[in-house]
Order: structure tokens, then sequence, then C-alpha cells
């Protein structure tokens, strides 16, 4: 009977120690706080108020007045702690209790700390006493107060300039006229509110519906002044002329600006306005705003990190009727930095005046330093369009273009037809199957290689040669004298020593461009070897590559780097180092001379004198097959004055087929040296 008192008691004791145990502490009250504060779950944290609290606020608000606070402030890595209760606090049996926190967390405007004593309330309830936190805005930020609120404003930075090597300016922020309407003075100087609107509808070359769509806006009163639209910095007369209409008034804001137009526009690119779903994405949350613009296209996209700058933002508490009170968190607004090039302006709007009514493009070089002179591509758009509006008409025009006006062509691949002969006559000296002075015995104007290509045959233009060197075969541009230079290579060699070009090889330049290539699957049959010794293969070149690749022929055999940024082009950087014998690039340059000074020469006309090019021309025929009589061609020339030095151009004309083939591009190119 003892044993049996004995247990009962001891079950009896641990029965009111667990009833006892229901009791939550303060500390645990405010853990359990913290933890759904953590996740900024302010469902949770609502329900943990004291009833006095809850009164004042809520639900549906509390939750989205702080979620919004939160999400606009841009909040990251909240951390708030409990502090450490002491003994005697942990004993208190005081209904309320002062608890140490601590708050930390990153925002828009940099870092928020800040110690706080939340302030708990013990409630008794049916299954025991629970701790209810009295609340206040404090709790969110330390300098929120009753009857206050929290604004987050921007400061936009002054983006970068885009500048050619001689300081002058792609892009940059112009200060441009910004036409804006009061609609309560549209009347007056004798005309009725509706001949205003058309006449500057009229002058501004809008459509009246969409003028009248932004007068109708939801916050448009007869006060305001409703912006209409922005000019450009050049057209300060339209200005003048539309304000003299009766409530018709302009503001000078600041715009990007491209003063070059359509001859820089794939290089520079635009910028646009931020839409939504950029804004959504993490890493764009903290240095774009909705007001912000980003660089949509070329280099101001490329450079968007450098030219775009840091956002200044400012999170600060105001009272009821507006004003500041205190700063919560600041940070200082920093510009962009400009952007400077190796372009020289006047040698890409030369250029673009010749490619513009054709379509094509053209990449100009210092082949000493590799330095980008110009980049052109043509058919071309104002890039100032997309800032300060489209004619509808000619927007769709352009978009339905076939010859893709909107994109770059010097960055893309194409079929590179004979200018690969001289990378092919490098690939053969460096190898040793060909030299300068050897001659090829070729009779007739087809080559099967002794019945190997089957029904297939390569054909040369003329067969008054029989014995052909290297600068011969360069004059006449023997397709014949190239494959068989290709075949003897073999395949592996003729691989590596286009690699060595920079094939296969993606190119590390500032503006992204095609990584040129060799063959779809292999050079696997000699058939595909011959072609690509000639440029009918399959391979492919930029523009941009193609004009690097002339570069070893007057830099003792070494290939030099393009590049597009100044501070990169002070001094030259080998790509690849001896690609080819010296001796080897200077009889190169002399049978190119030989295709611009020799009469019998594909780009001996239209002479010019005092020109001092080599060059070489090649027709690249897109056709379905070799029986196809009806495929369009591309005409290239690439050529470099042979004695200055200071400048290769490589240049490609779609679609020249009835225009004389290469013979077309020639000229072009001879009229920007000349």
């Amino acid at each position: 009977m003892k044993r049996l008192a004995a247990l009962l008691f001891v079950l009896s004791m641990m029965f009111l120690l667990s009833a006892c145990s229901d009791d939550q502490t303060a500390k645990d009250g405010l853990d359990q706080f913290v933890d759904n504060w953590n996740a900024q779950d302010f469902d949770k944290m609502y329900e943990q108020l004291t009833e006095e609290s809850q009164k004042e606020i809520s639900k549906e608000d509390f939750v989205k007045r702080y979620t919004d606070i939160y999400d606009q402030s841009g909040v990251s890595d909240l951390k708030v702690t409990a502090g450490d209760v002491s003994e005697d606090e942990e004993k208190s049996d005081a209904d309320t209790q002062q608890l140490p926190l601590s708050v930390s967390m990153q925002t828009v405007a940099g870092d928020v700390n800040f110690d706080k004593d939340a302030e708990l309330v013990k409630v008794d309830g049916e299954d025991g006493a629970t701790w209810k936190v009295n609340w206040d805005p404090s709790y969110i930020f330390a300098q929120l107060n009753d009857n206050e609120s929290v604004r987050i404003t921007s400061v936009e930075p002054e983006r970068g300039r885009i500048l050619d090597a001689n300081g002058e300016e792609l892009a940059f922020n112009a200060t441009v006229p910004s036409i804006g309407i009061i609609p309560g003075q549209l009347e007056g100087d004798g005309m009725t509110r509706d001949e205003t609107l058309d006449q500057v509808a009229e002058l501004l070359e809008m459509d009246r519906e969409d003028i009248d769509s932004l007068l109708e806006q939801s916050w448009v009163t007869d006060e305001v002044d409703v912006p209409i639209k922005t000019l450009r910095p050049d057209q300060r007369d339209l200005a003048s002329e539309v304000t003299s209409l009766p409530g018709v008034q302009s503001t000078d804001t600041t715009s990007r600006y491209y003063p070059y137009g359509e001859a820089a526009a794939h290089l520079t690119g635009y910028v646009k306005k931020v839409d939504a779903e950029f804004l959504e994405k993490d890493d764009n949350a903290s240095n774009y705003d909705a007001n912000s613009s980003v660089g949509s296209t070329g280099l101001e996209s490329v450079y968007e990190d450098q030219l775009r700058g840091t956002l200044g933002w400012k999170i600060y508490t105001v009272s009821e009727d507006s004003d500041e009170q205190e700063v919560i968190a600041e940070t200082d607004v920093k510009n962009g930095e400009d952007v400077e090039l190796t372009i020289d302006i006047n040698k890409q709007e030369k250029i673009y005046d010749q490619l513009k009514d054709d379509s094509g493009a053209s990449v100009a070089l210092d082949p000493k330093t590799g330095a980008t002179l110009a980049l052109v591509s043509a058919p071309s758009y104002d890039p100032n369009n997309f800032i300060f509006g489209w004619n509808d008409e000619e927007y769709e025009k352009l978009s339905n273009d076939e010859n893709s006006p909107f994109s770059a062509k010097f960055n893309k691949a194409y079929a590179p037809g004979s200018t690969i002969k001289p990378l092919t006559a490098a690939i053969g000296l460096e190898n040793g199957v060909i030299t300068p002075d050897e001659k090829k015995h070729i009779e007739g104007l087809k080559w099967d290689n002794d019945g190997k290509f089957g029904n297939y045959s390569v054909t040369r233009v003329s067969e008054s040669l029989s014995d052909v060197n290297l600068e011969d075969a360069l004059i006449t541009s023997d397709n014949i004298y190239f494959a068989m230079t290709a075949v003897d290579t073999g395949a592996e060699n003729f691989e590596k020593g286009l690699k060595s070009f920079g094939f296969d090889e993606e190119l590390d330049y500032a503006f992204p461009t095609a990584t040129s290539s060799i063959s779809n699957e292999g050079l696997d049959n000699e058939t595909l070897l011959a072609d690509s010794g000639y440029g009918q293969g399959q391979v492919l070149m930029s523009p941009l590559h193609l004009a690097a690749a002339y570069t070893p022929f007057i830099n003792d055999g070494n290939l030099i780097k393009p590049t597009l940024l100044k501070s990169e082009a002070e001094e030259a950087t080998v790509w690849h180092e001896g690609v080819l014998p010296k001796d080897g690039a200077d009889a190169i340059t002399e049978g190119l001379r030989g295709v611009v000074e020799d009469e019998r020469g594909s780009a001996h006309n239209p002479v010019v004198d005092g020109l001092t090019l080599a060059g070489k021309t090649g027709t690249a025929e897109l056709k379905q097959s070799q029986d196809d009589e009806n495929g369009t061609e591309n005409g290239w020339f690439v050529a470099y004055d042979y004695d200055k030095q200071d400048m290769l151009i490589s240049m490609m004309v779609e679609g020249v087929q009835d225009k004389g083939g290469s013979h077309y591009t020639v000229e072009k190119v001879k009229n920007v040296f000349k």
C-alpha cells in the first residue's frame, strides 16, 4: 500500500508540473514572434499582437502596410534576434515585460541596424498563459512613429557617354524640349480646342487620337501640364512653332541622343525604358526603378554596367502633411562612366555613305595595332526614333525589310568566297607544300583531281596560264591553284592552319561576334577540302574576323587581335604568333598588290591614282546546288594600304549578282581610301 501511495503521489506531481508548463514565458512568446518576423509572415505576426494593438489597425491593413514597406525598401537579409533575458526577469511575475531585440537588414539604400525593447503582455487563457506583443511602427524602422509613413525615393544616375577615339560623342545625354499641353488653355487666338489639338498633331506628326488619350488620363486636370512629346535637340525651331499655339508649352528635359544616327546605329545601339519583367529580376531590384532606362542593343547593352552608374536611394519618414521627418537610410548616386572607343567616326561615316543604299557590312582596322576604326552595317535605322518616337509607316517598313535593318551584320558569319585564298596560301607556305616561286602546272578550266572527285570538278575563270606561281594565282584568283594547295596540305594540317588564324575560336572582343567556322562536321572528304581552299566549302567568317585575318601579311606573320576599347589599343596584342613565315607574308602582299595594280587583277578597276592598296576580292555564290544558275552572290573586297599601313578594310555587299559582282564592292572600298 505504501508503494502504491508513493506512486500516486509521483504521478500527481508530474501532472501538476505538466499543467504549469503550459504557461508560455515572455521569452518564448518573443522567440515565436521573431521567427515569424524573420520569415516576414505578417499574418502570423498580427495574431501575436495584443488586443489593444489590433484595435489600432486591421489585419488586412497591417499585412499590406508592412509588406509594402519592406518590398518597396528592397529589404533582404532580415535578421531579428531576441536578446538574452536576465534570471530576475525570467522569474518575474509581472504581467508586462520589456525584452531586448536587435534588428538588421539590407535595403536599397544600404544597411539598417537598430536595437529595440519589445513590450510583451501576459494574457491568461484556458490553455495557459501566453505573451502578446504591444506593437508600434518603430518595430519596422526605429525612426517610424505613429501617424507617419515611409517614403522611398531614388536619384537617377547620369549615364556615361560613348566616345570615339578623338572624343567625339556617339551617345550622350542631351538637353531637349519636352512639349506639354495645359488642357484648360487650349482655346484662344481665334482657335477652338479642336483646332488647336489638330494643329499640334500635325506639327508633331502625331495621331490626334494619341493626344486625346494622353489628355484623358485620370490624373489630368485643366491646370496641369500634360507631357505630349519630347523633341530632338535639333528641333528647337519646331518647339518654338508649336508653343506659339494656345495652351502649348515647352520645358527642357534630358534625353539620350545619338548624333550620328544611321551611320553608327548598330555600333551604339540604343536605350529603352525598363519594363515590369525587367524590374522583377532580383539582380535588377536595387539599381533600377520605373523611370530608369537600360541599354537594349549594341554597346549601350554590352557596357550597360559601366554606362549605367548606380541609383541614389533615400528611405525616410514623412508626417501626415508630407513633411520629411527622419532619414532611415541613404546612399549617394554614382554617375555612369564614359566608354572610350577606338572608332574614328569620320571613317565610320565615310564607309556608311558607301554602303547605305545596299545590304552589307564593313569593318576597318588599324592593321598594326588592331584598333577598330569602323563597324558598319546596312541598311540601317535611326536609333533616336526609339527614344523620341517612330513614324508608324517607317517602323513598319523597316520591320518588314528582308535585309534586316535592325540587325548588325558586321558580327555575323558569311561564306568569304575567294577572300580566303590568301589564308590558304599562308597555310600552304607554313606547311611547305608551296613556295612563292614554285609553279603548279594546270591545264584547262577544270580539275577533278584525277577523277577522285567523281562527277565534281573545280572550275577556274581563265586557262590563259598553265604554269601558275603564287603571285599569278592571287592576281588571277585561280580556284584550281588554291584547291590543289588545300588538298596537298591535307585536311588535318589545313584545319590546324585555319585554327592558327582564329577559326573555331571565340573572339575576345567587346562586341559579341559570331565564331568563324571551318565546316559542319569536319573536312571529311577531299572535295570539301578542295572547295574550302578557294572559299566555296562550308567556311564561314565574320567581316571583323576576316579583316583581322589579313593583319599577318603586314606584321611579319603575326595575327593581331582586334580591339574596340581605346584603353586596350595602346599597344598591339598578338592573337596568334607566326602563322606564316615573314618572307611568305611579304610574298602574299606582293600578290595582293597585283590584284589591285596589275590589269589582270580582279580589283584593278576602277583605277584610282595615288592609292597604294593590296587586297583580294571574293564572290560567295549562295546556291542550293552546283547546277543552280540563279543563286545570289555576296561581293567581298578586303584591302589594306601597304605603304602607310594605317588602315585595313573588309567589306561585303549582298546581292551583287546584277551589280557587277565583287567589282561593285571594290569601287566602294577605293572611295573610302581615296
